[in-house]
């Protein structure tokens, strides 16, 4: 029934495990006819299977586990190897502040043991997911104990969701993460613990490392300009003062700045010394390239903020993304 379903909605509204861009996905299926065709999925695997009832999970399974974006996914296969069936629902290069989910990924969602989520206001249509796909699924915020950075917004309290920018708290997801699965899979908690405990010793090389690099900037030049406020968690950890960001917010679909916005933003850049502002590997580098003509400033090489690079590029895990951003901006920020 699940292959039939899946065929018959990639042939009506051109869907597959492949996701598209938002705009196209519009154009193809009205939202009402979304949910239905996902509630229609649902009730079609409820009467197939008699109701939906949580088991053990067999030995010979291998649990069944959801990521709501590539960062989180990449510290779920660091801990979860061989013994997971992992699924990435946006995928590499895809923004996760504006991601919507497509038939496909609620199938997915219905039939995972683990649902790995960040939090923090980050996934705003993950609760919609879970509830129309009938998940059973243990749902995890892989951010919990972690302090949070927050600021004022009009009078109103952002959360910063962006932690893993700071390595020490991608240590704290990957222990979260462990005890997940430990907890949905029991038979196998050794070797999760095993792998955990490997991948937190290369976190902390890695931290090392980073620190390092960063010394190689004098202090007076630690100071980060960005297309929106995802680094702040880096600047933190690192030392380094954040001038201001060309949307304002930790999200990314804010809309673009007021002319005041952008003329205050072009002042602070000017009057910091600051010799470059950093695109993301998500963003669209347009605006951040007239900010830097405007202040007079170079535009640095894209950073991985909120998502991985594909396979083979510098940002193609955790490590290396970290690894790379940090060159970058030191680099950057040093000059000629």
């Amino acid at each position: 029934m699940n292959h039939l379903l899946a065929a018959l909605l990639t042939r009506v509204v051109g869907f597959s495990g492949q996701q598209v861009p938002v705009s196209n996905r519009c154009r193809r299926l009205h939202p009402t006819l979304f949910i239905a065709l996902i509630l229609m999925l649902t009730a079609c695997q409820f009467s197939a299977e008699g109701g939906r009832k949580a088991t053990p999970l067999p030995s010979s399974v291998r649990l069944r586990v959801i990521a709501t974006f590539s960062i989180v996914g990449d510290f779920a296969q660091n801990v979860g190897g061989d013994l997971i069936e992992l699924k990435t629902l946006a995928g590499l290069g895809s923004d996760i502040h504006e991601f919507e989910p497509n038939p496909s990924d609620a199938l997915a969602v219905r039939n995972a043991n683990v649902l790995l989520e960040n939090g923090l206001g980050l996934e705003t249509w993950v609760d919609r997911l879970y509830t129309s796909s009938g998940s059973q699924a243990r749902r995890v915020i892989v951010s919990q104990g972690i302090p949070i950075r927050s600021r004022d917004v009009d009078g109103k309290v952002e959360s910063d969701p962006h932690v893993w920018q700071d390595v020490h708290n991608a240590m704290t997801m990957t222990l979260t993460i462990r005890d997940a699965f430990v907890a949905a899979d029991p038979a196998n908690a050794s070797v999760y613990q095993a792998n955990a405990a490997a991948y937190v010793a290369r976190l902390q090389t890695l931290d090392q490392e980073i620190t390092t690099e960063i010394s190689r900037l004098p202090a007076d030049r630690r100071k980060l300009v960005t297309s929106h406020d995802a680094i702040g968690y880096f600047a933190a950890r690192y030392g380094f003062n954040v001038i201001g960001s060309l949307l304002g917010t930790v999200a990314t679909a804010s809309g673009d700045p007021s002319a005041r916005e952008f003329a205050q933003l072009v002042a602070d850049i000017k009057a910091s010394g600051v010799r470059a502002v950093f695109v993301e590997s998500v963003s669209n580098p347009d605006n951040m390239e007239r900010l830097a003509t405007e202040a007079n400033v170079v535009v640095s090489p894209a950073l991985y903020t909120d998502s991985l690079g594909v396979e083979g590029s510098a940002g193609s895990t955790y490590l290396n993304a970290m690894r790379y951003n940090a060159r970058t901006i030191v680099n950057a920020l040093l000059g000629p």
